[in-house]
């Protein structure tokens, strides 16, 4: 996983908050929880303590993947986003080439996506079709349900 992923300092801020509870709070809650699984006696028979380690096994994935994801980020300042194109940051809005319906989408990290929020990925199908394009400019994104051309229309910081 050796991408870059661009973030806000935000964003930033607060994976690194979330990876120092992770860290300090939820893994030596993990290790405490093992202990008294193991005082329960037979461990070969032992569901809690199975469970336990289980639990574990997942925090300390989430942890390297976070680490991975903090070392591999890129800090966006949102002030020098260059609006000319569209980028990661950028709020853009399209037409639909085919139904004429107006969408308008923000171009962020995986990290940040929230479809509710219409941030998209800038590694989604429709955020990649989109980087680069400029005001005008039609894109010919492929989707699982065939290829939509979308019109950039705006694009602002």
């Amino acid at each position: 996983m050796s991408q870059v992923n661009y973030v806000t300092k935000d964003t930033f801020d607060q994976m690194q908050a979330e990876l120092q509870h992770m860290k300090a709070v939820d893994r030596p809650a993990a290790s405490r929880a093992i202990g008294e699984a193991r005082e329960k006696g037979d461990l070969k028979e032992n569901a809690e303590y199975d469970a336990a380690k289980e639990a574990q096994g997942l925090l300390e994935a989430k942890i390297k993947q976070l680490e991975a994801v903090i070392a591999t980020a890129k800090i966006v300042d949102e002030s020098t986003i260059d609006t000319s194109r569209v980028s990661i940051l950028t709020k853009v809005t399209l037409t639909n080439v085919d139904t004429k319906k107006q969408v308008c989408y923000q171009i962020v990290s995986e990290k940040e996506a929230n479809l509710k929020e219409k941030k998209i990925s800038a590694n989604s199908p429709i955020g990649a079709g989109l980087l680069g394009k400029s005001v005008g400019d039609v894109a010919e994104i492929k989707v699982p349900a065939g290829i939509i051309k979308f019109r950039v229309d705006e694009i602002t910081a």
